[in-house]
């Protein structure tokens, strides 16, 4: 059975920085792509970041384009998500999910998902 479990999330003030890890556990995911995904109270879970497990390329939203930093560590079966010059739009649940295939932005098409770690950001 595969899981993911989440940490690193906390309360963080405007202009912070956290990072969040996802270890994964299950079966060998060098060919599975990881992605995080953010739910903001009241709003539909959206698409952060992805990184495919193999060559390590990287897509990001364009709302945290340049402040998120996604990477792997393949021996851990570990992704983190670097969040620097943390916004208050940026609380929310952040997720982390995988799928066996290649990066991906939809909700839809990932297979695994973790219980996710709450990111809070005040001004």
């Amino acid at each position: 059975q595969v899981q993911l479990v989440e940490s690193g999330g906390g309360l963080v003030q405007a202009g912070g920085s956290l990072r969040l890890s996802c270890a994964a556990s299950g079966r060998t995911f060098s060919n599975y792509a990881m992605g995080w995904f953010r739910q903001a109270s009241g709003k539909e879970r959206e698409f952060v970041a992805v990184i495919t497990w193999n060559h390590g390329n990287t897509y990001y939203a364009d709302s945290v384009k340049g402040r998120f930093t996604i990477s792997r560590d393949n021996a851990k079966n570990t992704v983190y998500l670097q969040m620097n010059s943390l916004k208050p739009e940026d609380t929310a649940i952040y997720y982390c999910a995988a799928r066996t295939r290649g990066a991906a932005t939809a909700m839809i098409d990932y297979d695994y998902w973790g219980q996710g770690t709450q990111v809070t950001v005040f001004s």
